[in-house]
């Protein structure tokens, strides 16, 4: 402390003072700028410079980006979580109802052209057989009788097939049965040419008459066909 009547203050630089006022103390204020001088009446003031306040400038986050939501829409950087992505309930229902409709729509489809390719076959083989129908040549007689191991049967005539020639006979030139069996004893031993109908088709047979250990040299019955 300086002796009395005089004060020692510290400038805004820090540089030391010597004052005298008439009564009173000082005291050296710290080198920050701030002193204690002495009133007239003895009593101290404090004495600042003064402060200006400068108000503090938010800093932009580094980590801010600009993010998007949906397809062309750009929003405002946001320093917080972004938000996830959500699907509604009400969301998947729906695309699973259109994707079921889909499905039922293509089976639909495959079942309409499956009924028409089914449909088309038919037609194709109702035309096919009216068409081998019509070219196939009349019968005039049908087997309703073979006995197995017969020559009939070995041959291969079934039961059932119509004929349409047997050897020299056909339907232009057949009376009744005993055309048949005229033909069938003057050719024993020997084959003859029979033709049939049998199951929409013309079928070809070689039949030879001759004994065996059953009745006739056929072994088989035949009916005149009633047109």
């Amino acid at each position: 402390m300086p002796p009395y009547g005089t004060a020692t203050a510290v400038s805004l630089n820090g540089t030391a003072t010597t004052v005298s006022p008439p009564h009173g103390t000082a005291t050296a204020a710290p080198p920050c700028g701030n002193a204690a001088a002495v009133s007239p009446h003895g009593g101290a003031v404090a004495v600042s410079p003064p402060v200006t306040l400068v108000p503090e400038v938010p800093q932009p986050s580094s980590c801010a980006r600009p993010w998007f939501w949906g397809e062309g829409v750009e929003k405002e950087p946001s320093d917080g979580p972004r938000p996830a992505l959500t699907v509604s309930p009400a969301g998947l229902q729906n695309d699973h109802k259109a994707l079921m409709k889909q499905v039922e729509e293509a089976l639909h489809q495959l079942h309409a052209r499956e009924k028409e390719k089914q449909a088309k076959d038919q037609a194709e083989a109702l035309a096919e057989a009216q068409s081998q129908s019509q070219s196939l040549p009349q019968a005039f007689a049908r087997v309703n009788a073979v006995t197995p191991e017969s020559p009939a049967s070995v041959s291969g005539l079934q039961v059932d097939d119509e004929i349409v020639e047997f050897g020299s006979v056909n339907v232009h030139n057949f009376q009744n049965l005993q055309n048949i069996a005229t033909v069938v004893q003057h050719s024993e031993g020997r084959p003859l040419s029979v033709t049939v109908i049998r199951n929409g088709k013309k079928v070809h047979l070689g039949l030879t008459p001759k004994r065996w250990v059953g009745k006739g040299l056929l072994g088989c019955n035949i009916i005149p066909l009633q047109r």
